[in-house]
């Protein structure tokens, strides 16, 4: 039998482990980064991708760098160059549309299973005092800078709380392969808007929307809870056109401008490819 002194491999085993997930570690932090040098505008649509520069600017090895341009490209931010390389991928309008109206069909398909199967009463507490903490900060007539900070970070809460009533993993992944696309997730229009008159009122109709989804899970209307999913998604589409309007136009606020510079990566209807 041999042992591990007799098999001098054997013992190189938890270094080849220790290297590979070191491999691993740095190219999602490489994938990280890379993300938000594109969404922050750094890297703007349409930009070849240097490799060199990148992995002079974030400070790694090509390894990391390489692994982390092709999960990017599997994401959706980058598509490959037929003559080898990488570009920052813009997006049409019509793009847009269809992964936030995808995502109200699976939100809304959540909504129903969570109203059919039942919901655990853990979680419907839980979304009771997550939308009781929405409405305090939504309770000002005027909202500052860290009122939509709490409402960004509670909506992405309820909504994750949402996907877990319906407790399917299978409908669960899916919505994840959607909201990842860049201004697909629940709030990605709700900064741009912040300095928008009608800002509020959006946010408020967003919330009712909420508490009827709620409610319609609790009584175990599922055709109910799916249709209301549905609508809350028009109300991104709607805040969709009047950012691309507002940017174009320079109505977008300086703040709203530079929280959402990644607005430029989306072409509008009949721009030139």
């Amino acid at each position: 039998m041999n042992t591990i002194a007799d098999n001098p491999r054997s013992t190189k085993l938890p270094e080849h482990s220790t290297s590979d997930t070191a491999q691993a570690s740095a190219a999602v932090r490489a994938q990280l980064q890379l993300r938000e040098l594109i969404l922050s505008g750094e890297l703007q649509g349409g930009a070849r991708i240097a490799e060199l520069a990148i992995v002079e600017k974030l400070g790694m090895s090509r390894t990391p760098i390489r692994a982390a341009l092709m999960r990017l490209e599997q994401e959706g931010l980058l598509q490959a160059l037929a003559n080898g390389g990488y570009a920052v991928k813009t997006f049409s309008e019509s793009d847009i549309a269809d992964a936030i109206e995808l995502r109200g069909t699976l939100e809304g398909l959540l909504a129903r299973r969570a109203a059919e199967r039942g919901a655990a009463a853990a979680v419907l507490l839980e979304a009771r005092q997550c939308l009781k903490q929405i409405d305090d900060a939504l309770a000002p007539s005027m909202l500052n800078d860290e009122a939509f900070s709490s409402y960004v970070d509670l909506n992405q809460q309820f909504h994750a709380l949402l996907c877990e009533m319906a407790d399917s993993p299978v409908i669960a992944r899916q919505l994840e392969r959607v909201v990842i696309l860049p201004f697909a997730s629940p709030s990605a229009f709700v900064v741009a808007q912040a300095n928008s008159p009608q800002s509020r009122d959006m946010l408020v109709v967003a919330q009712d929307q909420h508490r009827q989804v709620l409610d319609a899970i609790e009584r175990g209307e599922g055709s109910r809870a799916e249709a209301i999913m549905r609508e809350h998604s028009r109300l991104a589409q709607r805040n969709l056109r009047s950012s691309l309007t507002g940017d174009l136009a320079g109505q977008v606020g300086s703040e709203g401008a530079d929280s959402l510079r990644a607005i430029r990566l989306i072409r509008r209807r009949g721009a030139a490819r």
